[in-house]
């Protein structure tokens, strides 16, 4: 189930990137080949204008195929036009003859009488044009444009134009980590509240466990509610962290009964020595607090959740920066960053907490791909908008054989990159 969920999340962050990829590049003119949902082997499509919709077989997110976006000049046709107009160039120079206007001169003379007529050569000679086809050419020019075709690639748009494109995905990834933030403050976010000013309301849930201890042992998960403690035949109540703490210590080598919300009754005998600071003191290995669902209306949801959304993003850009510098420094410390398998037991965690507890990790996890996304290696949105930014300033278009292997490369190091931290997740679980 946690992999589902894992799947679930990562297909639709990768989905809301691509889509942002794809608005910007349809409102900037650009021709979008493919929209597809899933990554290949595909399933089905079907083509509305000129994209083609594909549903594909692996559910792990979605691309957006824009015509000439990897370097190359994609001087196709926008619309039919520029053929038709190539067509009748052709059209009219066979029609007029390999020298200009031998067909014309020729019939000229026949009307003419064998000694021919001058006025009659110089009208056929307007008409046929005197390199061949100048008025079908003019005309032809006219339907198509000064230039030929207007092309309706990536690389043929202004920087600008490009540029957008490229921020469009991350700033899709914020935007829907916003949103996700707004929804979370409307439906109600579990906090913790102080003993004195909870309410009736409030749970007792279970927030840490102490590795190796009695609970931990016993199987209690955080994220778990306490609905009853007891010990034979003493019920503590009421339910708080202090009360639950002395009722603990009241009970030493004594087996305590614990009750979750789902009904599940779990017993464990109190241990010394758990506590570092109080080693004398008898303890389960729990760390508890009350929690209360707290809900905002919705303005106050909108402000508290744009704050939300930019400290989040600080945090995360100044521990991307550190951890990019230790890296420098060969000091960074891999076991603070999370790969695929590392993801799969967060998704896991959030769920336990409930619905909206997924829901705001996933929103950090969105804000994670946003900035990571916009770093400016090879292979990512970042990469591709400092190659941009070069072209912008050089005034000259980088080689496309150079900037694809380039982002070769830059994809291979990222691959190598995750392997390393999947190697070190897989590492944590033993």
């Amino acid at each position: 189930m946690t992999i589902l969920l894992f799947l679930a999340v990562l297909f639709v962050l990768i989905l809301v990137h691509e889509w942002g990829h794809f608005i910007a590049a349809k409102k900037t003119g650009m021709r979008v080949d493919e929209f597809g949902i899933g990554f290949p082997p595909k399933l089905f499509s079907f083509k509305k204008g000129e994209t083609e919709y594909s549903i594909n077989l692996l559910p792990i997110g979605g691309f957006v195929r824009i015509l000439g976006e990897n370097g190359e000049n994609g001087e196709e046709p926008f619309s039919p036009v520029a053929s038709v107009a190539s067509d009748r160039r052709s059209e009219a120079s066979a029609e007029a003859g390999e020298g200009g206007t031998k067909s014309a001169h020729l019939q000229a003379s026949a009307e003419a009488g064998e000694g021919g007529t001058k006025s009659a050569h110089l009208q056929a000679s307007a008409e046929a044009g005197e390199g061949g086809t100048k008025s079908a050419h003019l005309q032809a020019s006219a339907e198509a444009g000064e230039g030929g075709t207007k092309s309706a690639s990536f690389t043929s748009k202004s920087k600008l134009a490009q540029a957008v494109v490229l921020v469009a995905g991350i700033t899709m990834n914020i935007i829907f980590a916003w949103f996700l933030f707004v929804l979370v403050l409307m439906i109600g976010v579990p906090t913790a509240v102080d003993e004195n000013s909870a309410s009736s309301q409030a749970d007792l849930v279970i927030v840490d466990i102490v590795s190796g201890g009695p609970a931990d042992l016993s199987g209690l998960k955080a994220g778990t509610r306490v609905v009853e403690v007891s010990s034979g035949e003493t019920t503590l109540s009421p339910i708080t962290p202090t009360a639950f703490s002395q009722f603990v210590v009241s009970h030493p080598e004594q087996e305590i009964s614990i009750t979750t919300s789902e009904g599940e009754v779990i017993k464990m005998i109190p241990e010394v020595g758990l506590i570092e600071s109080e080693i004398e003191k008898p303890a389960v290995g729990v760390q508890l607090s009350l929690v209360e669902n707290i809900s905002q209306p919705f303005f106050v949801a909108l402000y508290d959740a744009s704050i939300m959304t930019g400290k989040s993003l600080v945090a995360i850009v100044v521990g991307i920066s550190k951890l990019a510098v230790d890296g420098l420094r060969g000091t960074a410390d891999l076991s603070q960053v999370a790969g695929p398998v590392g993801i799969v037991g967060m998704v896991g965690d959030a769920a336990e907490f409930g619905f909206t507890s997924l829901l705001m990790f996933t929103a950090i996890i969105s804000l994670n791909l946003a900035v990571i996304n916009l770093l400016p290696l090879p292979a990512l949105d970042g990469g591709r908008l400092l190659f941009v930014a070069i072209e912008t300033v050089t005034r000259r278009n980088i080689n496309p054989v150079w900037m694809m292997r380039v982002n070769f490369i830059g994809f291979a190091l990222l691959i190598l990159l995750m392997i390393i931290i999947t190697i070190s997740d897989v590492s944590k679980l033993f």
